[in-house]
């Protein structure tokens, strides 16, 4: 896409421009309501991408990634337009809730209508007015409320372009997601903008690790998208876990959940991940994993009904690389600091 002229509601920015826009949306009964862009642009061409949070107005880790992003002194060095849209669900935010006060999920309403539901006006305009001026984009979530995720990042695997940045990330897993009805990331794919999906933690709460690996992720992304420099690695990047397939394990009984495995464990077939137990009874019911392979998600409420998912596992076949890999990325993302301060020598020009 064309750097050469960049427009955002109606405001024309020059390269080397750093400014924030507000998008007007649909008012809180009569309150005006407004959507906070912040656009960066480098003083070269290059690629255009949007980042974006919180679209689920409970999801917040994003919010906290992009705030760490724009701060970070390498962006002095950006080749293109870097978009940050830190809150899109800003009526959810107000009230903590993942939906909009229409109660549908913004999520589930692109491309969106002006003469739509309010989810469907908001999807519209973030929609016309960042995603479709864009090249790539990124879209930071959390697991839904009471769930936790393990770093990583969902989208097409079998696209060799957002396969490879998606590696580049740096996120301990890969998985390989299929499209949704009416998701930013199924809409954009349409209109030929690809976008990588960052999951990590859970909602309402701040991590971390799932924080630094974000901001660390977005950083890479933009060096293999040629819009910042390279660095000189001091030591080898391990590749991420990769899977296609991954499952919901659902409770067979209602009770109190008793966990026995964590995000990151590696299971096996048939290991016993988890206990239903009743309070006035000994009888105990156990909830095995289906397949050999790494915890990515899981409940973190113990009261259960029956059918509720309670562990989510990425299959994989070799436990013990897995077993490394989990250990190695999560090391290094609490060693590191996302705030270093690139030496000159450290930049491959």
């Amino acid at each position: 896409m064309s750097n050469e002229k960049f427009i955002l509601g109606g405001v024309e920015i020059n390269r080397g421009v750093n400014i924030t826009i507000n998008l007007d949306l649909p008012k809180l009964y009569n309150t005006p309501t407004q959507l906070p862009v912040r656009v960066i642009r480098g003083k070269k061409d290059g690629p255009v991408v949007f980042i974006s949070a919180a679209i689920h107005g409970d999801e917040l880790n994003g919010i906290e990634i992009i705030r760490r992003l724009r701060k970070l002194n390498i962006l002095k060095r950006l080749k293109g337009t870097l978009v940050l849209v830190p809150i899109v669900n800003v009526y959810g935010i107000m009230t903590l809730s993942r939906y909009l006060p229409d109660r549908r999920d913004l999520n589930r309403s692109f491309p969106g209508n002006n003469k739509g539901s309010l989810a469907s006006r908001v999807a519209k305009i973030f929609f016309n007015e960042i995603v479709t001026k864009c090249d790539l984009g990124i879209d930071l979530h959390t697991a839904s409320i009471h769930k936790s995720n393990l770093p990583q990042i969902r989208t097409n695997i079998d696209n060799e372009y957002t396969f490879r940045l998606a590696k580049s990330f740096g996120a301990p897993v890969v998985l390989h997601s299929e499209l949704r009805d009416g998701s930013l990331r199924s809409v954009a794919q349409e209109e030929g903008v690809p976008i990588l999906l960052y999951e990590a933690g859970e909602a309402l709460r701040f991590d971390e690790g799932c924080i630094r690996i974000g901001v660390h992720g977005i950083v890479n992304v933009l060096r293999e998208n040629n819009m910042l420099p390279k660095v000189l690695s001091k030591k080898t990047k391990k590749t991420p876990i990769i899977t296609k397939t991954s499952q919901w394990v659902r409770s067979t009984e209602s009770g109190m959940l008793r966990t026995i495995k964590a995000l990151g464990d590696t299971v096996k077939k048939d290991e016993v991940i988890a206990y239903i137990d009743e309070p006035l009874d000994d009888e105990s019911f156990e909830i095995k994993s289906p397949f050999d392979g790494v915890i990515i998600g899981k409940s973190e409420i113990p009261l259960v009904q029956a059918g509720d998912a309670v562990f989510h596992i990425g299959k994989f076949r070799n436990l013990e690389i897995a077993e490394d890999k989990i250990e190695y990325f999560n090391e290094d993302a609490m060693e590191s600091s996302e705030f270093h301060e690139l030496n000159d020598e450290d930049i491959i020009e």
